[in-house]
């Protein structure tokens, strides 16, 4: 496992943690997955990686954590755990 998949998947599941958890109504507990998954994506960001992907980790960066978790966010965020989570099964990494 290389380190780019490692962060891609870590990414995957703390974004999942935050849409099950905004769900389940506990707002503060997401909060802090949620900086977790922003961490990553960070780490991330300056990475060869496909434009959907950065695209992705472009609007996790651009989310704050004063903005409120709604459930259209949490909504937003498991499109994105699905994604990052298809690419680092499926992609080929060089």
């Amino acid at each position: 496992m290389n380190e780019t998949l490692m962060l891609i998947g870590s990414l995957s599941n703390d974004l999942l943690r935050v849409a099950n958890m905004v769900h389940r109504g506990s707002v503060e507990g997401a909060s802090r997955f949620f900086n977790e998954a922003q961490k990553w994506s960070l780490q991330l960001k300056h990475r060869q990686l496909k434009p959907y992907i950065q695209n992705i980790i472009t609007g996790i960066n651009a989310e704050t954590n004063k903005t409120a978790l709604t459930k259209n966010k949490a909504e937003k965020f498991l499109m994105y755990s699905i994604l990052l989570q298809n690419y680092a099964v499926h992609d080929k990494f060089e």
